[in-house]
C-alpha cells in the first residue's frame, strides 16, 4: 500500500504547485487586441468616482484647422537597419515660434513595424500625441498621417516614434523640436545638443567624439541638451561658469552660476544651459563617453563629481495653483517581483505591487488639482514620463523643494527615492504615464492618466499591429 500512497502524495504535491501556477499564468494573459481605456485598475485618487468612458472620443481631440505657419514632411525609412527621417538620424531639427500652428506629415516608406511621432514634452491635444493603439493607429509602410497643433510654450522638446518605441528610437526614429519665444532670444549662439547612443557609441547630433561649437569670445551660448537615451547622462561645461536656464521647456527662476559641477539629464528630459564664451574663446560642453562640443580648442577636463541639485537651485516663484487644494491624490509605487507577464515567466516591474495589466488607471476630471507620490524600491533608476502635462516637484524623500519651481515632464526616480509632484488636469484625453527607459515600459512599467468620459476607438494589437512600447 505504501507505493500508491507515495504516488498520491507526489501527485497532490505536484498539483499543489501546478494549479496555482496555472491560475497565475492564465490570469496574466493579455488579449490579442484590447482597448487601453478598458485595461487596468481604476483609481479615482480619493475624489469623486471618475471611472466613466464614452461621450468623448480621443479621435475628436485634435489640433485646429487653418493654414499652418510651419509645414514639414518627414519620411521614415529603414536604411540598412538604421531608421531615418528624411535620410538622417537624428531627424530634421524643427524650429517654430510659440503660438504658431505646426503641421507635420509623417510618411512611412519602409519601416516594417509601422511608425508614429510622439511630441515629447509638448502638451498637445490628445489626438496629436502619437501613441500607437491609444491616440492613433501606427502608420504602415506606404501610409501617412498628419499632425497639427499649436505649439503652446517655448522651450526644448523632441519627437520620436511611439510604436515599438524601444527598438525604433534606438535605431534612430527621433528628432528635436525647438519652440522659440515671440521675441528674439538673448543668446547669440543657440544650439541643440541631442545625445544618442548608436551601437554602443555616444553621439551629439549624430556625431561621435568631438564636434565644433561655433562661438566666439563674448558670445552668450544656449546649449539645449536633449537626452534621447534610456538612462540618465551627466553634462558639464569647462572653461567658464554656466547656468541652467530651463528644464523640460520651463525657465528656471533666477538661476545662479555653476562651476565644477555637472547636471544630470533624465532619459527623455531636456536641460538648457547658458554660458558666455570667455576671452580665450576656449569652452567645452561634455556629455560623457568622449562626446563633446568644443570651441577654441578647449581641452577635456576631469568629470566633476558633484551634481547640481534642482530641488534647491534658483529662487522660489509662484506656481499659479495651490497643491494644498488637491482634489485627487495618487500613488505610483514602482517595485519588482517574480511572476508572469502575458504568460511569460520572469522578474518583472510592478506598479503598486501589481504586474501589467493589473496596474492603475488614474482617473481625473478636467480642472482637478492632482498630487502624485512616486516611490521606487525596484533596485534601478526609472525616468518617469507623463504625457500631455507638466508637473512641479514638491518634495524628494520628504524634503520640500526650496529653489525655483522645478517643472518636469520627465523625472529620474532613483532606487530608494520618493518624489511628490503636482499638476492641473487641464488636457482631456487618455495619456501614457510610463518609464522612459523604453525597455522597462515594454516590460510592463507603464500606467495611464484618463479623463472621465473619454474613450478611444484605437486598439493595441489587432489588424493595425499597434504596439506602443
Amino acid at each position: 500500500m505504501r507505493t500508491p500512497v507515495r504516488i498520491l502524495l507526489a501527485v497532490a504535491a505536484t498539483l499543489a504547485v501546478l494549479v496555482p501556477l496555472g491560475y497565475f499564468w492564465v490570469d496574466s494573459l493579455v488579449p490579442s487586441t484590447y482597448s487601453m481605456a478598458a485595461m487596468g485598475r481604476p483609481d479615482s485618487g480619493g475624489g469623486p468616482d471618475a471611472h466613466r468612458h464614452g461621450g468623448l472620443s480621443v479621435a475628436d481631440l485634435t489640433g485646429p484647422s487653418g493654414t499652418p505657419n510651419v509645414a514639414i514632411t518627414l519620411v521614415a525609412r529603414n536604411e540598412n537597419g538604421r531608421y531615418t527621417l528624411n535620410h538622417t538620424t537624428p531627424g530634421p531639427e524643427i524650429r517654430v515660434r510659440q503660438g504658431q500652428l505646426l503641421e507635420v506629415t509623417l510618411v512611412n516608406e519602409s519601416v516594417p513595424d509601422g511608425v508614429t511621432l510622439h511630441w515629447h514634452g509638448v502638451d498637445v491635444p490628445n489626438a496629436e500625441d502619437g501613441v500607437a493603439g491609444v491616440t492613433q493607429d501606427a502608420v504602415p509602410r506606404g501610409g501617412r498621417y498628419v499632425y497639427r497643433f499649436v505649439v503652446p510654450a517655448e522651450g526644448t522638446y523632441w519627437y520620436h516614434s511611439h510604436q515599438v518605441s524601444d527598438d525604433e528610437v534606438k535605431r534612430g526614429l527621433f528628432g528635436t523640436l525647438v519652440v522659440l519665444p515671440p521675441t528674439p532670444l538673448a543668446a547669440k549662439v543657440d544650439t541643440v545638443v541631442a545625445v544618442h547612443t548608436y551601437e554602443g557609441r555616444r553621439t551629439i547630433n549624430g556625431r561621435a567624439g568631438v564636434s565644433p561649437l561655433a562661438a566666439r569670445p563674448g558670445d552668450l551660448v544656449r546649449a539645449r541638451v536633449v537626452n534621447t537615451d534610456a538612462g540618465p547622462i551627466r553634462v558639464w561645461v569647462s572653461g567658464t561658469d554656466f547656468r541652467v536656464a530651463a528644464v523640460d521647456g520651463h525657465d528656471v527662476n533666477a538661476p545662479p552660476p555653476i562651476a565644477s559641477q555637472a547636471v544630470v539629464v533624465t532619459a527623455g528630459g531636456r536641460m538648457d544651459l547658458e554660458f558666455t564664451v570667455p576671452p580665450s574663446g576656449a569652452v567645452r560642453v561634455d556629455a560623457g563617453a568622449g562626446a563633446a562640443l568644443v570651441a577654441g580648442g578647449a581641452p577635456g577636463t576631469a568629470e566633476p563629481r558633484p551634481n547640481v541639485d534642482l530641488l534647491r537651485y534658483g529662487a522660489p516663484a509662484p506656481l499659479g495653483f495651490d497643491p494644498g487644494k488637491a482634489t485627487r491624490r495618487f500613488e505610483y509605487k514602482v517595485g519588482r517581483r517574480i511572476g508572469f507577464l502575458d504568460g511569460q515567466p520572469g522578474y518583472w516591474w510592478t506598479v503598486n505591487g501589481h504586474l501589467w495589466p493589473d496596474v492603475p488607471m488614474y482617473m481625473v476630471t478636467t480642472g482637478d488639482i492632482v498630487r502624485m507620490t512616486i516611490a521606487n524600491t525596484s533596485g534601478e533608476v526609472h525616468p518617469m514620463h507623463l504625457h500631455g502635462h507638466h508637473a512641479v516637484v514638491l518634495s524628494r524623500n520628504g524634503v520640500a523643494a526650496s529653489g525655483s519651481p522645478w517643472w518636469i515632464d520627465s523625472l529620474d526616480v532613483g532606487n530608494g527615492q520618493t518624489y511628490e509632484i503636482a499638476f492641473i488636469a487641464d488636457n482631456p484625453g487618455i495619456w501614457v504615464d510610463h518609464c522612459h527607459n523604453l525597455k522597462h515600459a515594454a516590460d510592463g512599467l507603464l500606467a495611464h492618466l484618463a479623463y472621465a468620459g473619454v474613450d478611444t476607438p484605437y486598439r493595441v494589437g489587432g489588424k493595425a499591429g499597434n504596439q506602443p512600447e
